[in-house]
């Protein structure tokens, strides 16, 4: 594994860590790597309220920056419905429970076994 690989790695484990002490729900994880260009994870998890919502971005922001030295860009924070956190290597996407299934993050980026991306259900060819 290459120091650029290690690197990436620690910061996704340091997110997940961040999302399950702060008590997120449904936590998932979709691999981007050499499926998409954008990063090489996306997290996708769900807090009760926006103010959990808020808290987890919050707190994974200032972890980032402590432990790693990075800074990350915050969107939706205001609102804390959908927070969206741009860690470069990894995309986090923080939803309220109801906005997260009504979005469906999940299907649109589901890959095949084969890494090709799925059709979403009811998408024509």
């Amino acid at each position: 594994m290459t120091d650029a690989e290690k690197s990436v790695e620690a910061l996704h484990a340091l997110i997940l860590n961040c999302l399950e002490e702060g008590q997120a729900e449904e936590v998932v994880t979709i691999p981007l790597a050499g499926r998409s260009t954008i990063a090489d994870h996306m997290v996708i998890a769900s807090g009760r309220s926006t103010r959990q919502v808020a808290a987890l971005a919050q707190r994974i922001e200032a972890e980032v920056k402590q432990k790693l030295g990075r800074t990350v860009k915050i969107e939706g924070l205001a609102s804390a419905d959908w927070v969206l956190i741009d860690a470069k290597d990894v995309i986090v996407h923080l939803f309220r429970p109801e906005v997260r299934t009504f979005y469906g993050l999940e299907k649109m980026w589901a890959f095949d076994s084969d890494g090709a991306p799925k059709r979403a259900e009811g998408a024509r060819p």
